[in-house]
């Protein structure tokens, strides 16, 4: 397992909906990596802190712009990944040989 593996498999880690196989496989990763044992601890920690805590309503004015900074962001990373993909169309389309 790597940590892209184990990062796929966090949410079923802390759900508890992961396969036994897969749990001592990702229990072993975790005693040889220390970066996803620290995203484990800060995960479990966040989780901790928040379980028990009731929503917070922001003000108006501060909902509307973080709403706004939000949807901007989502926008400019569907632009990208739309100028992404034309992109590699481009360059992957089969141009005609051209004759002498």
């Amino acid at each position: 397992m790597n940590c892209t593996d184990f990062l796929a498999k966090l949410t079923d880690f802390f759900d508890g909906r992961i396969e036994p196989d897969l749990l001592v496989e990702v229990k072993e990763h975790l005693g040889t990596c220390h970066h996803c044992e620290v995203v484990v601890n800060t995960t479990r920690q966040t989780i901790d802190i928040y379980r028990d805590q009731q929503a917070y309503e922001f003000p108006e004015a501060l909902r509307s712009r973080l709403h706004s900074a939000i949807m901007a962001r989502c926008s400019q990373s569907k632009e990208a990944a739309e100028a992404k993909a034309r992109l590699h169309d481009e360059l992957t389309r089969t141009s005609p040989t051209r004759s002498s």
